[in-house]
């Protein structure tokens, strides 16, 4: 199993500094949060692979439907290229409570949905360079020979996670084309409900009888481990890979709201990823 930090808050600044001690730490990838309004993600993204050699970089999560997909595409790209293919791309939905309406965006499901599986053909799409047409309900997108940027480093694609509502067969089939799940489970009656190890054990046996394509797959699950308590820290991160987990996400999102919160993030940070011993 590998492992991902997301920084919860903070400028680009910041995200270098995080981003350079969370790799001299140990944690295989550094993950930061994309608002409507707000510090830019890809700035910081940017800033952390200029002081960064090995550890991942990426968003925890890109809600596409609200995005220009040639723009993503752009920025995806180049990153990739400056970092020498170290991109991961989470991508989803997203909270349309975090200033979707106030600023205009589209805020119903099922057109979101639409814009998000468009976004994502034309993502692919623009990687694998031009000639590039796509004729959509929201999108059209016609060739064209000005100025087109080199492809991402990794192929045949940067990695695309995406978020999955569990167990739902539309959301599944999406996500089954691309290339890691971020598992939402749903109650019966359509509530959120935290994930659990035995999910992660059904999602992958779902994955494994469902999705055809050969290249790997991430399950990635996401919490708090006590950084100050290794040997417990192991024993959690354990347990969800061994129900299948391939990602464990440390994600201090309550730190936003506490005076110690940065300090709290760098600390736990420095602790290092909850690794087990096999």
């Amino acid at each position: 199993m590998k492992y991902g930090f997301v920084l919860p808050g903070g400028d680009a600044r910041t995200a270098a500094d995080m981003a350079r001690v969370a790799e001299e730490a140990g944690w295989d990838a550094f993950f930061v949060w994309e608002p409507v309004w707000g510090v830019d993600a890809w700035v910081c993204l940017t800033a952390a692979a200029m002081v960064t050699q090995r550890i991942r970089l990426g968003t925890m999560l890109t809600p596409i439907s609200r995005m220009r997909p040639w723009k993503l595409a752009s920025e995806t790209a180049t990153l990739d290229n400056l970092s020498g293919g170290r991109v991961i791309l989470a991508v989803g939905l997203g909270a349309p409570e975090t200033g979707f309406a106030e600023f205009g965006e589209v805020t119903d499901r099922k057109t979101r949905a639409e814009l998000m599986d468009e976004g994502l053909d034309i993502l692919t799409g623009l990687w694998r360079g031009q000639p590039f047409s796509y004729e959509g309900k929201h999108y059209q997108v016609r060739p064209t020979a000005f100025m087109p940027p080199a492809p991402p480093v990794q192929q045949p694609r940067i990695p695309i996670w995406v978020v999955g509502a569990w167990h739902r067969p539309k959301s599944l089939a999406r996500v089954l084309r691309y290339d890691g799940i971020l598992p939402n489970p749903l109650t019966p009656e359509g509530e959120h409900r935290p994930l659990t190890p035995e999910d992660v054990r059904e999602i992958r046996a779902y994955v494994q009888a469902n999705r055809t394509d050969a290249t790997p797959f991430d399950i990635v699950a996401e919490g708090a481990t006590p950084g100050d308590d290794r040997q417990r820290a192991a024993e959690m991160a354990r347990e969800w890979a061994d129900a299948g987990a391939t990602w464990w996400i440390e994600a201090l999102w309550s730190a936003n709201e506490e005076a110690d919160g940065p300090a709290r993030v760098r600390r736990r940070v420095e602790q290092g990823p909850p690794r087990y011993e096999r």
